[in-house]
């Protein structure tokens, strides 16, 4: 069977349906009723969406008592989403990206850190020729191998992940490149984990604590400060 990649778009395509895809993008399971307040429509107009998304497979539900919670259905779903934001407007207008300084400045992409705190840190990583910038999928040097376990990182087994090790994403509002794949996302668990990254309440934004711009700085050599979260 050919691919229908026209199904696919059709869904995508729906304002209502793209705006609870991107809401999503934060990585986190929303109820039918929080995607209805993103997308500006009533709940059972949301249900009605959310269950083609979910036939679509580009959502998956889970149940929890009485609620349901619906979540992008992988990684490639996300990947999807965020190249399509790239191009949806041209390279050659400015600004790109959001308008809220926060969100540009450091957010969740699904499962990875994205803006401009992660597009300065993959900079960082391969000035220090702890990566290979190979445009689409970086590739993690020897050096950047032990640098990583010395961290605690278990390359082995993100190695063994469906997934690239290291996978260099262009940034929606930097448009430059971030990393993403499993390293990608052991990062961000890593820095949350740690508390050099706090997530803001309801929103993909998350902002560098103090302990967080000083180990940056001292473990992956980037100056880093806080930005004002406008964002509730």
């Amino acid at each position: 069977m050919e691919p229908n990649i026209t199904h696919i778009a059709s869904l995508i395509a729906d304002d209502a349906r793209s705006k609870m895809l991107i809401a999503l993008l934060g990585g986190k399971a929303l109820t039918a009723t929080e995607l209805a307040l993103e997308a500006n429509i009533t709940p059972q107009t949301a249900s009605s969406h959310l269950a083609k998304l979910v036939v679509g497979d580009l959502l998956v539900v889970r149940k929890q008592g009485r609620h349901k919670y619906f979540q992008l259905a992988n990684y490639q779903v996300a990947e999807l989403l965020e190249q399509l934001m790239n191009i949806t407007v041209p390279l050659t207008m400015v600004p790109t990206g959001p308008n809220d300084p926060s969100l540009r400045h450091a957010r969740v992409c699904y499962d990875h850190l994205a803006g401009e705190v992660a597009v300065r840190l993959y900079d960082a990583l391969v000035a220090q020729d702890l990566i290979v910038d190979a445009h689409i999928e970086a590739t993690l040097t020897e050096q950047g191998r032990q640098f990583f376990q010395s961290l605690g990182a278990d390359i082995i087994e993100l190695e063994k992940q469906k997934r690239p090790l290291c996978k260099a994403c262009i940034d929606w509002s930097e448009r430059r490149t971030h990393l993403a794949g499993s390293l990608g996302k052991w990062l961000l668990n890593d820095a949350l984990d740690k508390d050099w990254l706090v997530r803001i309440p309801d929103s993909r934004v998350v902002t560098l604590t103090p302990s967080g711009i000083r180990a940056f700085s001292k473990i992956y050599n980037i100056q880093l400060s806080v930005v004002p979260c406008k964002t509730g």
